[in-house]
């Protein structure tokens, strides 16, 4: 009798590993059991706070941060290329003559940074990672123009790990508007094996059937993915925009290995899709803009994946 009850725990399968988080003084790191699944990096002199790196469940590194043709590009990020705060005098201006305001997009000279000013302590409910941070959108100057709530969620779905961004911009000092340009929002960079612009094996697919940047670029989305082979194995990234956005996001989606959901491009930034509007989405002194993104790191391509199941889950918010 004991031999067979010291078989059974044998063979027994293992547990399935709980999500979890630690916080340090510069990063928090989410971990799969002991498998580490992504690190939130908010500390030391960055120009924005961001994820990295950000693995599939299968440990394979599907982003990739600050590569040779795009420093700027940080693995999962949000941010935007031009906000314009109303009224207030600029000392410093971007270098780049296109940006009307303050360029949080680029590292380029008079770039703007985002300081992340408070992070809570990691929860974990429900077999879902809650992180609570307060980030300072400033000028050049230092000067602060927006602050953000910006509320991180981690979970297991399917075949991939959730990262959610749950974001509330706040113009608490001044009135704002979005400048028209391609240049945003929430942005996510590929593992540079995965690129259809080196002739490797990526995808690039979207909502409706659409494969390719042609059929992707400049229209707008619920969702895209890249994916392709890294080491070998096949592994995916999609990026979430969820239906009840009170702006809903235009693909700025590239073969080279940018993804990212852009809600305030307009015309001059994205014809013909957005051809005659003009209106840039504009906070009044004391306004809110609530939006909801989330990032999907998954094993397999898109449908191995499950991104549709994963962004039915998101888009329900269960």
């Amino acid at each position: 009798m004991r031999t067979l009850t010291a078989l059974l725990l044998l063979t027994a399968p293992a547990p399935a590993a709980d999500l979890s988080a630690t916080k340090s003084k510069e990063e928090v790191t989410f971990k799969d059991g002991d498998k580490v699944v992504t690190k939130y990096v908010f500390g030391g002199d960055i120009p924005k706070p961001h994820f990295w790196p950000v693995h599939a469940p299968d440990g394979t590194l599907v982003t990739a941060t600050s590569p040779g043709n795009h420093k700027h590009h940080k693995s999962i990020w949000f941010c935007h290329g031009d906000v314009i705060p109303e009224g207030m005098d600029l000392k410093t201006k971007s270098s780049d003559k296109r940006v009307e305001g303050v360029d949080f997009w680029s590292e380029a000279k008079g770039h703007g940074k985002i300081v992340c000013v408070q992070v809570g302590e990691p929860k974990v409910a429900d077999g879902v990672v809650t992180l609570p941070t307060k980030n300072e959108w400033r000028t050049p100057d230092g000067d602060k123009i927006l602050d953000e709530t910006r509320v991180l969620t981690v979970r297991k779905a399917g075949n991939g790990y959730l990262i959610g961004f749950d974001i509330d911009l706040h113009a608490s000092v001044c009135e704002l508007k979005f400048g028209d340009t391609k240049e945003g929002a929430f942005g996510t960079r590929m593992s540079e094996e995965i690129t259809t612009e080196k002739k490797l094996n990526d995808t690039l697919t979207a909502d409706g059937g659409r494969k390719g940047e042609k059929a992707i670029w400049g229209l707008p989305v619920s969702w895209m993915d890249s994916s392709g082979k890294v080491d070998g194995k096949e592994v995916g990234l999609a990026v979430f925009d969820h239906p009840k956005n009170p702006v809903r996001a235009t693909s700025h989606g590239r073969a080279y290995g940018l993804m990212a959901a852009n809600p305030f491009g307009r015309e001059k930034s994205f014809p013909p899709s957005q051809k005659g509007k003009t209106d840039l989405v504009g906070m009044k002194k004391g306004d809110h803009l609530k939006l909801k993104y989330a990032a999907f790191a998954h094993t397999g391509d898109a449908k191995a994946g499950g991104v549709e199941e994963a962004y039915k889950l998101f888009s329900e918010g269960k």
